[in-house]
């Protein structure tokens, strides 16, 4: 196929058009792959969870029978346990289940919620 030499740069010239188009638009632009679109989609929904049960996390705590005596042992904890004995608590299990949800995510949030408040 022979093309016209006048034809080369306007076809190199869309080429490059095309090149920067995609460099700015997934830049700048707010484009995205659907595989990140699904991570980011999974993240908010993950904190949407979190953020729906972290008051009821809470709400549990409060009622338990020694209340006080919990947060105070709370509080003593280092944070990176808070989450561990919130879960332990059974303070952030889900409708009496056992499984924790969100990978102790809702835990870690309830623990944080109630030493800071």
């Amino acid at each position: 196929m022979n093309i016209p030499v006048e034809m080369k740069p306007a076809l190199w010239g869309a080429v490059g058009g095309a090149v920067a188009l995609a460099i700015v638009g997934f830049s700048w632009g707010g484009w995205m792959t659907s595989s990140k679109a699904d991570q980011l989609a999974s993240a908010r929904v993950d904190a949407a969870v979190v953020d729906a049960l972290v008051p009821v996390c809470v709400a549990k705590f409060r009622r338990s029978a020694d209340v006080d005596a919990n947060l105070v042992e709370l509080k003593k904890i280092d944070s990176w346990s808070q989450g561990d004995f919130i879960e332990k608590g059974g303070w952030a299990t889900v409708a009496d289940s056992r499984a924790t949800v969100q990978d102790s995510s809702v835990a870690r949030a309830c623990a944080e919620r109630l030493t800071h408040s």
